[in-house]
């Protein structure tokens, strides 16, 4: 077995290869005058096919798709994902890539969720959640504004929760024709109202591979669980040194076990104690254990990003910070091995097993 790691920077997509997760071939840049952003993998009858979000400072955004594993890209001619004018806004770019059957779902900048039926070579708006009476109430965080998570239901085809900053986590129980905010219990410190119907600053939601109404959240300051399909959730940051950060994983075979990069805070954005650490629950969040077999000892500064954490569909788990360093773990984050160093921002990491 071998295993593909795509690393999306501000200065294009690189493309590594490991057959033992200690030792990688790093490419040369895909696309280096791009920023890339938002990264996905779609499986389709003839073989995968490898999306990328390629956002050019001259000429916009687009997105890039490779049906051999990265040796070739196809850039489309027309950028497949493009606002209908009488939206009276233009894509930024693409955050996020979800594969669910035959679809290709794309969350995007500004906030708005398009879908693919043809594999990503072209997509519609969803038009009902860009219409949603509370979408001109959702803000924009430092980041900007955006949807950064989709996850369909790995059961029911109708159901998709997705989440964005800042507006909180939305979701549809009939293939899109409706959206409901699901938010209760998240906590928004950052406003007079704590507990708003929807406008919190959710960084990151995360499915549980064991039961697919349990959720996990890293919120702006809050780190929760839900156990009901996300209509209400509770505080899981009590074992965590703080409950700051971006990135939330859950393992895919390992009910419980999940995995988050906690910083110091959000007018302190440096790794808690300036250490590079990936914490793991097996608990499903009543405890926490610090990863750092492998991992950098000395201070470190860099913050590790929303989907610079992610899996390979095993115990294969990688990470990449904004100083051009990425690790990767063979056995669920009990040692790490660098992949690369010194390379552009890292964005956005994904991993696939061949």
């Amino acid at each position: 077995m071998s295993v593909l790691l795509m690393i999306g920077t501000a200065k294009g997509l690189f493309l590594a290869r490991s057959d033992d997760y200690a030792t990688w071939h790093v490419s040369a840049p895909h696309f280096p005058e791009c920023t890339v952003y938002g990264i996905g993998v779609h499986q389709q009858p003839q073989g995968l096919r490898l999306l990328a979000d390629i956002t050019s400072s001259h000429f916009g955004p687009s997105v890039a798709s490779s049906d051999d594993l990265g040796a070739s890209w196809h850039e489309p001619e027309h950028a497949p994902i493009r606002f209908p004018a009488d939206a009276d806004t233009a894509l930024r770019q693409v955050w996020q890539f979800a594969s669910a059957g035959t679809t290709v779902y794309a969350g995007t900048q500004p906030s708005a969720l398009f879908r693919s039926a043809d594999g990503g070579e072209s997509f519609e708006l969803v038009k009902p959640l860009w219409e949603h009476p509370h979408r001109t109430q959702w803000g924009e965080g430092f980041g900007g504004q955006a949807i950064h998570t989709i996850l369909p239901h790995p059961v029911d085809p109708q159901r998709v929760l997705v989440a964005m900053s800042t507006g909180g986590v939305y979701q549809t129980d009939d293939g899109g024709g409706s959206w409901r905010p699901t938010n209760t219990g998240v906590q928004v410190t950052f406003s007079p109202d704590r507990f708003p119907e929807f406008g919190q600053c959710v960084h990151k939601v995360a499915r549980d591979c064991g039961d697919p109404e349990r959720l996990y959240l890293q919120n702006h300051n809050g780190v929760y669980r839900s156990d009901d399909g996300g209509v209400t959730w509770t505080s899981i940051a009590a074992g965590l040194p703080s409950d700051f950060g971006f990135a939330i994983v859950a393992h895919p075979t390992r009910p419980g076990v999940i995995y988050s990069f906690p910083l110091q805070s959000e007018s302190r954005r440096v790794p808690v104690d300036r250490r590079f650490r990936v914490f793991r629950s097996e608990d499903a969040g009543a405890s926490w254990a610090a990863l750092t077999g492998g991992l950098p000892a000395d201070p470190y500064y860099p913050v590790v990003l929303r989907d610079a954490l992610c899996h390979d569909g095993g115990d294969g788990l990688f990470v990449g910070s904004k100083a051009g360093e990425v690790f990767a773990s063979g056995d669920g984050g009990d040692s790490w091995h660098l992949v690369a160093a010194h390379l552009p921002t890292v964005f956005n990491v994904k991993a696939v097993r061949l």
